[in-house]
């Protein structure tokens, strides 16, 4: 058991190749006792449910599957998920995504150096304004995954801001979570712009949103506003899109992708998987209360 990492919450996507995928990911690169909360919203079909469970008995992480009979939207159930584990830190994955390893412990250790952090989110292929090897652009993602992960530890921690976090993986610290009053299900049909919206409340209490670049998750698509998502970012944010568009034409991470890029192609297949864990370890959270402290 590990108390001292987050929650890990995956919501089942309808996609079983990629679910086997995403839940062989975290066998490979999350440490051993990691709660895991596998919930599908009645997505998955029989071969997806005969994945889950057979996952179910060999994983060595501390693993739960809940399954909805019918379906109440990604954002509802989303929110059911968050509410269920009170204020604690949880990191939300994809159900299509593939972690790198490390990347759990990288993202708790991101969260510890400072408490004013909300979210933290790792680099993706597919990440919008997070993606590697270019900014707001799709990938294939065909490196090694011990070479990749290694060469994104190497990278010094100086988590930038991100205009909000991306929904391939997050970080959300439960204190900001809880201030910000979650996820807003009642105006939302799509995680991606309730993440959006939820980065954007946090913000205003004083927190921060933050690039995790010590830390990659696979992807092999973007997310996606549903319904009338963008028309309701646009009324509740008038800003957002325009400050979106700035961050991508800016590209003020493009030093830090390019420092991955090179760090990489420095590092020899056969010392990547020896040296990524070597000395990895997880900080304390030492979290304080922007808000409760004169945050903005």
């Amino acid at each position: 058991m590990n108390e001292s990492l987050p929650i890990v919450l995956v919501p089942v996507c309808v996609d079983d190749d990629a679910l086997d995928a995403c839940l062989a990911a975290l066998d490979a690169g999350t440490p051993a006792g990691t709660r895991v909360w596998l919930a599908d919203d009645a997505q998955a079909g029989p071969r997806g449910i005969a994945i889950a469970e057979r996952w179910l008995k060999r994983t060595a992480l501390r693993a739960d599957y809940t399954r909805r009979s019918r379906s109440i939207g990604e954002v509802a159930h989303l929110d059911e998920m968050l509410k269920a584990c009170g204020d604690a830190d949880v990191v939300v994955l994809a159900g299509d995504a593939a972690p790198l390893p490390a990347w759990l412990l990288q993202l708790t250790a991101c969260a510890a150096r400072d408490p004013a952090i909300a979210t933290a989110t790792p680099w993706c292929n597919a990440g919008e304004t997070v993606s590697w090897p270019r900014i707001g652009e799709i990938a294939p993602c065909d490196e090694d995954a011990w070479r990749l992960a290694l060469a994104a530890t190497r990278l010094a921690p100086l988590h930038p801001e991100l205009p909000a976090a991306v929904n391939h993986a997050v970080f959300l610290r439960g204190r900001a979570r809880a201030r910000a009053g979650g996820l807003d299900a009642a105006s939302y049909a799509s995680w991606y712009a309730a993440l959006i919206d939820l980065s954007l409340r946090m913000a205003g209490l004083g927190w921060r949103n933050v690039l995790c670049e010590t830390a990659f998750v696979v992807r092999s698509r973007e997310g996606a506003p549903l319904d009338d998502d963008v028309e309701t970012l646009n009324v509740r944010w008038p800003a957002w899109h325009a400050r979106l568009a700035q961050f991508l034409m800016d590209d003020p991470l493009y030093p830090l992708r390019q420092t991955l890029t090179q760090t990489l192609a420095g590092i020899a297949p056969e010392q990547a998987q020896q040296d990524l864990f070597a000395g990895a370890s997880a900080e304390d959270d030492g979290g304080g209360d922007p808000g409760a402290e004169g945050g903005a």
